[in-house]
């Protein structure tokens, strides 16, 4: 079974956050939430988007989930796979050096990465993305085609494989995403 890597944060979305680390759990894997400046056993807020037929998602406070690891001891090498969740969280986990690090490492060693809704935009700032056909939540489409990559339009409900990347617009689309995913591990 495969060690997964989990980067994330404060404001993470409720589903995207739980239901890969309990799913991927229930399958047999390891998978190991961190996030910076937070050790095993802290936890984060997560928060709550749902389609409410508004021009966007609402945003309600989620639950706290506890961290199962600590970030300042990840070595990126020790893992097979990444798996990064959207919400608010990636707005700021973008801004952490030790995080882009890591994600660069997973690319550049051709491991799996999963990332969903606003996740790309982690990818997006460690630049790891150009040439690759990438989906994400639809106001993340700008950044997608900035950092060189083509967006790609799918359903709520759909995900997409480039090479080792799978990523999806949101949360709906866990069936597809986790099943493509597992694929790669």
């Amino acid at each position: 079974m495969a060690k997964v890597l989990m980067i994330t944060g404060d404001f993470v979305e409720d589903y995207e956050n739980m239901v890969p680390f309990q799913a991927l759990l229930a399958m047999g894997h390891q998978v190991d939430a961190v996030c910076p400046d937070k050790k095993a056993g802290d936890t984060i807020a997560t928060s709550i988007h749902d389609f409410e037929g508004d021009q966007t998602y609402t945003e309600k406070r989620g639950h706290n989930f506890a961290l199962n690891a600590t970030f300042a001891n990840i070595n990126a090498a020790d893992y097979d796979a990444l798996y990064l969740p959207g919400g608010r969280a990636p707005e700021y986990l973008r801004l952490n050096a030790k995080v882009i690090e890591i994600i660069q490492h997973f690319a550049t060693a051709d491991k799996p990465i999963a990332s969903i809704c606003h996740g790309p935009q982690m990818l997006t700032a460690a630049g790891v993305i150009t040439g690759k056909k990438v989906s994400a939540y639809p106001a993340c489409q700008p950044e997608v085609k900035m950092a060189g990559a083509e967006y790609v339009e799918l359903p709520m409900d759909g995900a997409i494989t480039d090479g080792k990347l799978v990523t999806a617009p949101a949360w709906p689309a866990h069936p597809a995403m986790l099943k493509q995913f597992v694929a790669l591990l």
